[in-house]
């Protein structure tokens, strides 16, 4: 037998979740709407929103007042990251490729140097402090500026910055420690 507390537990999820069917269902179009004009197709900004759907209803529910709003920012958010992750695997695909008027000019030396200074770059950011790292990767994945960021971990402005030239030099040094004579920006070896 269920404890009174459990049963109360149970019916404001119920009721939460309901409210956030009911909620979304109401935004369902503008969503899709927002989401296609951004991305430039229905059908994906369709997809889209019913993988924003997904995310929200496998979560526990969020405390939110505004939840239509929220879900609004929540699709605009989504179709903006969506277009980031295309444009990033199309400039891999492209960097791979290489430039269709040169064919040739990719060499597979080139490539796996490329695939080196990721992982060097990789390396130097899981050696930067927490704060750092964190700030880095607000600024150069997700697209925060500093003044969000700012806000956000409750620091200046200044601060960030401070934070975030340490992470750029230590990206830069990764790189540069690699560099010797024979292998120079630009270039492929032979």
């Amino acid at each position: 037998m269920s404890e009174p507390g459990e049963v109360i537990d149970a019916e404001a999820d119920n009721a939460g979740r309901a409210r956030f069917v009911q909620v979304f269902l109401a935004q369902r179009a503008r969503m899709e709407a927002l989401v296609s004009r951004r991305i430039g197709c229905r059908a994906t900004a369709s997809d889209l929103v019913q993988d924003l759907f997904l995310r929200f209803w496998r979560r526990p529910e969020v405390k939110v007042e505004a939840l239509d709003t929220y879900l609004l920012r929540s699709a605009g958010n989504l179709a903006i990251d969506y277009l980031r992750s295309e444009g990033s695997r199309d400039r891999a695909t492209e960097g791979l490729h290489g430039n269709d008027d040169e064919p040739g000019t990719q060499a597979p030396e080139q490539a796996l140097e490329v695939a080196h200074d990721l992982q060097r770059i990789e390396s130097a950011l899981r050696a930067l402090p927490e704060r750092t790292r964190q700030i880095f990767l607000l600024n150069r994945i997700h697209g925060c500026t500093y003044g969000e960021i700012a806000r956000a971990m409750q620091l200046s402005q200044s601060a960030v910055e401070k934070h975030m030239m340490r992470a750029l030099e230590a990206c830069k040094a990764s790189i540069a420690e690699s560099a010797s004579p024979l292998r120079r920006p630009g270039s492929a070896r032979r």
